[in-house]
């Protein structure tokens, strides 16, 4: 059998032999893509303005020590905050659009506990040394910010605290199953090592307030906030109500008072979740009273859900009236509230509800409905020659007196750690530009030293470091190109069973491992930075993308770029831009 012929003909296809390079393709653009890193939400939000895309970054490469760095740049409390912070950060992460938001906090205690447990030691270098000296009242989380901030502009700091031990509010009024004192001690060790001169036990009255002024170039004042409130109730007395904080102060210094019995805790705060919890585990059983509803309560979601698991009771819309001796326990007399609309932050507001009253028996009544300054000539004034008041400190700066900066609870309206923080931060940065530039500029560096619109500021943008190159355009969720991502579940933050934590003032969270920490971090989508991904190279028909060693040595070659976007579309993370020729 014959086999058919099968007629071929041949296939050419045209090639050059010579270099395409004479034919520049850019002559052709009218749009021209450029790298321009932007500012991510979470960073925007963190009062503090760290820079948390960078961070998770390197920490998802298993950069745990410079991820530490990068914290540190901002805020000297890495292990505080990851224990204590009430991440704003978390609430505005873009990756909550996706499927669930990064767990910063947990991140965070991750790098500082790895630091500790490796024993890094931060090799950023302090500035030249400048002549002036600083005084620092209170070594709360204020006054030692304000103090780390300073040395690492190169000013030599001395911190006068009046109790025994420095740490103010995170050492005496905030329970050691929350913050181990190893912990704050290390971070204090830290501050100490750059330079600052901490001298515990050297309370400053208003006579040596002036005493300071003239023996320092400056000084800051950041005494918190550490007198309880009273409820004004008929019956008050100091033995038939007690101070919630006083309270905390007391078993933070070793003591261990009787809690035997029913005990009534006044207020809504973290501050009235800490007694109930602390009451607990000195074997009483605890009531929360809060005149409002739950949902208003200023205290931690979080905080509250461990409370209840802990056998904590919360009764809200109960406010007290009266308390009398009742033998050897107390009578108090509770008020029933009722909601009458919402305030504009959607707190309830109430009134009695008409004369529907209550009787309960306790042991004892702690207050916990906030605190005051401890001495009236701490509160900054509001007025006069040479006062400034800024975002989140105020200053006295008329040329030719000695500066004066108030910072911290007396003048921040949140009054919390990582405030604190950023009040420090901002009085380092007034007093460095008040030195070296005068007055007249100050506001325009800290407008500079802005994280997106603000108000967080950042010292890296101040210091003139790569960050400061990033515009502060703020990267929304419609803008992270989310078909490079997959879902992946969130980690859980392992934590002590309820039965476990009751039984003593350990620390309850426990550590992530590596393995975790890495997994989680690689979830970030680093809003607004580029990573080194490469979708910009390997989807460039010009190939005009040019690689480094470096991020900052990654460009594009304008004689061959078209202008055709394909880049900027592809890029995860809106790291880049486009725009007209």
């Amino acid at each position: 059998m014959e086999t058919a012929a099968i007629n071929t003909k041949p296939l050419f296809m045209s090639r050059s032999h010579v270099t395409t390079e004479s034919n520049k393709t850019g002559t052709w653009r009218y749009m021209r893509p450029r790298y321009q890193e932007k500012t991510s939400p979470c960073s925007a939000a963190c009062p503090a303005g760290e820079d948390i895309a960078k961070i998770e970054m390197l920490a998802g490469q298993s950069a745990f020590k410079e991820a530490w760095e990068t914290i540190l740049l901002e805020n000297p409390f890495p292990g505080v905050c990851g224990r204590v912070c009430f991440h704003p950060c978390e609430s505005e992460c873009n990756r909550k659009n996706f499927d669930s938001p990064i767990a910063v906090h947990s991140l965070e205690r991750f790098l500082s506990d790895t630091s500790v447990r490796n024993q890094f030691q931060p090799s950023f270098e302090r500035l030249s040394k400048k002549p002036q000296k600083i005084a620092i009242v209170g070594s709360g989380p204020a006054g030692l910010s304000a103090a780390w901030f300073l040395s690492m502009l190169g000013y030599d700091c001395d911190v006068f605290e009046s109790l025994p031990k420095a740490g103010g509010i995170l050492h005496w009024g905030i329970p050691e199953y929350r913050l181990p004192s190893a912990v704050l001690q290390s971070e204090i060790g830290r501050i100490a090592e750059r330079g600052v001169r901490i001298f515990t036990g050297r309370p400053i009255s208003f006579e040596s307030f002036s005493e300071l002024r003239k023996k320092y170039s400056a000084v800051f004042l950041g005494c918190g906030y550490s007198r309880g409130r009273s409820l004004g109730i008929v019956g008050e007395t100091e033995s038939a109500i007690a101070d919630g904080l006083a309270f905390l102060r007391e078993i933070r210094n070793g003591g261990h008072p009787s809690c035997k019995g029913l005990s009534v805790v006044i207020g809504g705060g973290n501050t009235a979740i800490d007694v109930a919890r602390s009451v607990i585990r000195l074997g009483g059983k605890a009531v929360i009273l809060y005149r409002r509803r739950r949902q208003d309560m200023p205290a931690f979601e979080e905080e509250i859900l461990m409370a209840l698991e802990e056998g904590v009771e919360l009764s809200d819309l109960l406010t007290p009236i009266k308390i009398e001796p009742y033998g050897n326990q107390y009578r108090l007399t509770l008020q029933r509230m009722k909601i009458e609309g919402e305030d504009r932050d959607g707190r309830g507001r109430i009134a009695p509800d008409g004369d529907k009253t209550s009787e309960i028996i306790v042991e004892r009544v702690f207050a916990a409905t906030g605190a005051d300054i401890a001495e009236s000539w701490y509160n900054p004034p509001s007025h006069g020659k040479g006062w400034t008041a800024f975002s989140h400190c105020s200053a006295f700066l008329e040329t030719g007196d000695v500066p004066v900066v108030y910072g911290g609870d007396l003048t921040n309206e949140v009054k919390n750690v990582t405030h604190a923080v950023a009040s420090g931060k901002q009085a380092a940065m007034v007093l460095d530009t008040f030195f070296r530039q005068g007055f007249d500029a100050i506001e325009s560096r800290l407008m500079a030293s802005r994280v997106g619109n603000g108000p967080s500021l950042s010292m890296e943008i101040y210091m003139g470091g790569r960050r400061s190159a990033r515009s502060k355009q703020v990267v929304p969720y419609n803008e992270i190109n989310a078909d490079y991502f997959q879902f992946e579940s969130r980690v859980a933050q392992p934590r002590l069973l309820a039965g476990e934590r009751t039984e003593s003032f350990d620390e309850i969270d426990l550590r992530i491992s590596p393995f975790l920490a890495m997994r989680e971090a690689g979830r970030c989508f680093n809003c607004g930075l580029c990573n080194e991904c490469d979708n910009c190279y390997h989807f460039c028909p010009d190939l005009s993308v040019i690689r480094g060693k470096n991020i900052e040595d990654r460009h594009i070659d304008y004689d061959y770029c078209k202008g055709c976007g394909i880049c900027v579309v592809e890029c995860p993370r809106n790291a880049m831009i486009l725009g007209e020729e």
